[in-house]
């Protein structure tokens, strides 16, 4: 008796049951080929984010914009322009921005690295219609940083990779829902 045929069969039985397993009988679920991108929409007004009554560090609306218009004119086919010819407007106010220490140095009892989270709110409007595109509150980004030597960074330096993530998420809640 030739085993290997009867292996052969079985071993493709099973590996046509897996491969239908994710599939669904409707066609209309499932991959797509459609644009990730809310259809309609090609220029987006950014002003300035504002800062809340908490945040007492000047400058972070002004890099937080700019990275948001720079991400999102690399990453979208949205343009950035101003809100007399723009489809959409993004608003959003930096609610709350906190340091904590993660590690201290145990010969000097300074700080070794710190963690910087700042929190913001967003509203993407459709200014034909009015509708709400997308809505954010408390929305959350952290990052380290290594304040003493040799690599000294400041405050600025750990913001700055922490405003780069953050923009990058924010523009990501621009895509369609799926």
């Amino acid at each position: 008796m030739n085993l290997i045929p009867t292996r052969i069969a079985g071993a493709l039985a099973i590996g046509l049951l897996l491969a239908t397993a994710g599939c669904s009988s409707d066609p209309t679920k499932g991959y797509t080929l459609k644009s990730q991108y809310v259809e309609g929409v090609k220029t987006v007004h950014v002003p300035i984010w504002h800062r809340g009554k908490q945040v007492y560090r000047r400058g972070l609306e002004m890099r937080l914009t700019e990275s948001i218009i720079k991400c999102m004119e690399l990453d979208t086919p949205y343009k950035a322009t101003g809100k007399d010819r723009a489809d959409t407007e993004l608003i959003g106010t930096i609610e709350r921005v906190s340091q904590r220490v993660l590690s201290y140095n145990p010969d000097s009892g300074m700080p070794r690295e710190k963690e910087l989270t700042v929190t913001v709110s967003f509203t993407w409007t459709d200014l034909r219609n009015g509708k709400v595109l997308a809505r954010r509150k408390n929305f959350r980004q952290a990052g380290t940083y290594i304040p003493p030597e040799p690599f000294g960074e400041d405050f600025f330096q750990g913001s700055e990779d922490v405003m780069n993530k953050l923009a990058k998420r924010i523009v990501e809640q621009m895509e369609a829902d799926w």
